[in-house]
């Protein structure tokens, strides 16, 4: 049971860097980006890739309990 949930955890740390990756844009020229920066609305892939990472961090969390409390 702790190979499964390991490989399991292994899965979801994996697939949520690259989730993670994949959100990266421009953020300006500045260290703290652009002094024009203006609140935006998450829309299509962006919204769907930021509702992926809270799943996937939801999930890794999950396991990662669960891995702990059966050792």
């Amino acid at each position: 049971m702790d190979n499964i949930l390991n490989a399991v955890q292994i899965l979801i740390s994996v697939s949520l860097v690259l989730v993670i990756l994949l959100q990266v844009r421009e953020m300006g020229t500045g260290l703290f980006g652009s002094a024009t920066a203006a609140y935006r609305v998450r829309r299509g892939l962006e919204r769907t890739l930021f509702q992926l990472t809270i799943v996937l961090v939801v999930l890794f969390i999950s396991v990662s309990i669960v891995s702990v409390r059966l050792t």
